[in-house]
């Protein structure tokens, strides 16, 4: 079946953290050193309450739940920051990335990023890991009007791709994710993931397909 998955698709569009890259575990980290700049103890359930947003989405939801008295630009420009370090030292792609990209592109197959990440982190995470020489378009959340589950962003990269939503192939690691990518038309992967792995039922239920890896392959 999952040799089946490339069959008649044009287009390959990834998510960023936890589908291209293995960073999903470092998000928590950040959250909790950042609200405890502010003596907030990190909620139990904030990260299913903002998984899918998009960067500019999670930054005015932190300044209205929790009363941050900085700006919505500051806030983006320090999670930047500390995001950054960890993304050049600690995070690395996820196994059988270039292998995978490899394959894509022998094909002819356009590749595409869709990410809730900020543009700025994106942009330098595709330089470190010279991912500019594969990739075509790399939209952000903050790009289109809604974020995951909504469809735009994925609708939005198949359009600048200029290929059809039915012949684009996604690849989601968490569950609104998967939803953006189906409610796009287009037929979703689930990727393993440690950070989602109590969700591993619901997202081979969800999705089209399910990789432990792009070894799988």
């Amino acid at each position: 079946m999952k040799k089946q998955m490339l069959q008649d698709k044009e287009a390959v569009i990834f998510d960023l953290d936890g589908s291209l890259v293995d960073s999903m575990w470092m998000w928590r980290e950040i959250d909790i050193e950042y609200l405890g700049r502010f003596g907030i103890p990190l909620p139990e359930n904030l990260q299913a309450q903002i998984e899918g947003m998009s960067f500019s989405e999670t930054a005015v939801y932190f300044k209205e739940n929790f009363q941050i008295p900085d700006s919505i630009e500051q806030m983006k420009k320090d999670w930047n920051e500390m995001a950054w370090d960890k993304y050049l030292n600690e995070v690395p792609l996820k196994p059988g990335i270039p292998e995978f990209l490899a394959v894509c592109r022998e094909r002819g197959i356009k590749l595409g990023i869709a990410t809730s990440n900020s543009r700025e982190l994106v942009e330098n995470i595709a330089a470190v890991h010279n991912l500019h020489d594969f990739f075509s378009c790399i939209m952000t959340g903050c790009d289109v009007a809604h974020g995951k589950p909504a469809p735009d962003i994925y609708l939005a990269v198949a359009q600048t791709l200029q290929v059809e939503p039915a012949k684009c192939l996604v690849f989601e690691d968490i569950i609104p994710g998967i939803m953006a990518g189906k409610n796009a038309g287009m037929e979703v992967c689930a990727v393993e993931d440690a950070y989602s792995i109590h969700d591993r039922e619901a997202k081979q239920e969800l999705a089209d397909y399910y990789i432990e890896d792009y070894f799988d392959f």
